[in-house]
C-alpha cells in the first residue's frame, strides 16, 4: 500500500446536495442550498478514472436521483467499462424505473425498519410502500439490495426489518450502526447530547440489540450480507459509545482504495475524514496533492480517533476484491441514510 495512489478501485460522487427524506440520523435534508455536481465534471475526469483503474463509480448525495442528469452520468460511466452504483432513499425508483434498468448496475436502498418504523425514521409517510412499488416496477432487471442503519428507533426490530425487506423484493440486506459523533453528512458541528440521545441506545436497550443481532447470526440466512463479526461490531459500537468498552477501529483501507468527491469538488479520503484537496484541475493532481499524500502517510487507522469510532469501513485486498462484512456491495454503503 503506497501513499501516492496509482490505482483507485472506487470513486464516490456526492452528486446532489439535497435529499427527499427527513431522517432522524441525518442533517442533509436541512440544507436550503440546492447544488449539483455537473455532468461536465464526470466528462472532464472520466479518462482519469479509467487510467486509475476505477472499477465502480458510486452516486450518492443527498439523493442522487434528484440530480438533473444522473442517468447521463451513469451512461457515461458504463460506456467506459465502469460499474455504476446508486445509493438512494428509494422514493424515486418508480419515477425512474426504466432509466434505472437501462443505466444502473446496482441499486442500494436505505431501509430502516418494517413499514411503520421506516416511515417514522425517514419522516415520510408511506415511504416504505412507495419503495416496494418501485422495486416491483424494476421487475428484477436491476439488482436491488438494502441496508439498515441501526439506532434507537429500530434496534429491537432487526428481524422484522429483514422480513419486510425480503417481502418488498430486495435481494439482500446489510446492517451498520448509526454515526453519532462525526461532522459528516452536513453537520457543521457534532450533535449535542440531546440530539445524540435521540439516536443512540441507552444501557437498558443494549440487551434487546444483542438478542436481535444474535438471532440474525443464528439464522445464517444468506439474505444477510454481513459477517457475524461485522454484526457484533454494531453492538460494540454502542457499548463503546456508552463507555462500556474502548472503541476499536475496523479493518479499513478506504483512504488508499477510494475517494469521495463532494458537489463542490472537495475531495475526501472517506465520508468521515476532512477534505484533503479540491478537484480544480486534474483529478490525479488532487488525489495525490501534497496534503492528500501527507494525510495518508500520517494516518494510523488503528489509533486514529475518527477511525476508531467509525461505523462504516472499506477494505480492498491486493487482488482487488472488496469487503465489508461479507457483502461485496457493503463496502460502498454509508453510515447514515444520507442520499440513500
Amino acid at each position: 500500500m503506497t501513499d501516492v495512489i496509482a490505482r483507485l478501485p472506487i470513486v464516490i460522487l456526492n452528486i446532489h446536495s439535497r435529499c427527499n427524506c427527513r431522517c432522524a440520523m441525518c442533517d442533509i435534508w436541512k440544507t436550503a442550498e440546492c447544488r449539483e455536481l455537473p455532468l461536465t465534471f464526470v466528462e472532464q475526469h472520466i479518462d482519469a478514472f479509467v487510467k486509475l483503474g476505477v472499477r465502480r463509480i458510486v452516486l450518492s448525495g443527498g439523493e442522487p436521483l434528484m440530480h438533473s442528469a444522473w442517468f447521463q452520468i451513469c451512461e457515461l460511466v458504463r460506456s467506459r467499462g465502469l460499474r455504476a452504483t446508486v445509493l438512494t432513499s428509494g422514493l424515486l425508483i418508480s419515477r425512474y424505473a426504466s432509466e434505472i434498468v437501462r443505466h444502473v448496475d446496482d441499486l442500494i436502498v436505505s431501509i430502516d425498519g418494517p413499514p411503520g418504523i421506516h416511515d417514522r425514521i425517514r419522516g415520510v409517510a408511506g415511504a416504505f410502500t412507495l419503495i416496494a412499488a418501485g422495486i416491483k416496477r424494476l421487475r428484477g432487471a436491476t439488482p436491488v439490495s438494502c441496508r439498515c442503519t441501526v439506532q434507537k428507533a429500530n434496534h429491537a426490530a432487526l428481524e422484522r426489518t429483514m422480513e419486510a425487506a425480503r417481502n418488498a423484493g430486495f435481494s439482500g440486506i446489510s446492517f451498520l450502526a448509526a454515526d453519532l459523533a462525526s461532522h459528516a453528512f452536513n453537520r457543521p458541528a457534532p450533535w449535542d447530547a440531546e440530539r445524540q440521545n435521540r439516536v443512540a441506545l441507552s444501557v437498558d436497550e443494549l440487551p434487546a440489540l444483542r438478542d436481535q443481532i444474535e438471532a440474525v447470526i443464528a439464522a445464517a440466512d444468506p439474505f444477510v450480507r454481513d459477517t457475524p463479526d461485522h454484526l457484533r461490531r454494531i453492538v460494540r459500537h454502542f457499548e463503546s459509545w456508552l463507555g462500556l468498552r474502548d472503541p476499536v477501529a475496523p479493518r479499513c483501507n478506504a483512504p488508499w482504495a477510494s475517494a469521495v468527491v463532494e458537489v463542490d469538488g472537495a475531495l475526501r479520503p472517506c465520508f468521515f475524514h476532512p477534505v484533503v484537496a479540491h478537484v480544480d484541475g486534474s483529478f490525479d493532481a488532487a488525489l495525490n496533492s501534497r496534503a492528500a499524500v501527507e494525510f495518508r502517510r500520517s494516518l494510523d487507522v488503528a489509533v486514529n480517533a475518527t477511525c476508531r469510532n467509525c461505523v462504516c469501513s472499506l477494505y480492498v485486498n491486493e487482488a482487488g476484491a472488496s469487503a465489508h462484512g461479507a457483502a461485496p456491495h457493503g463496502t460502498i454503503e454509508k453510515a447514515s441514510p444520507v442520499g440513500a
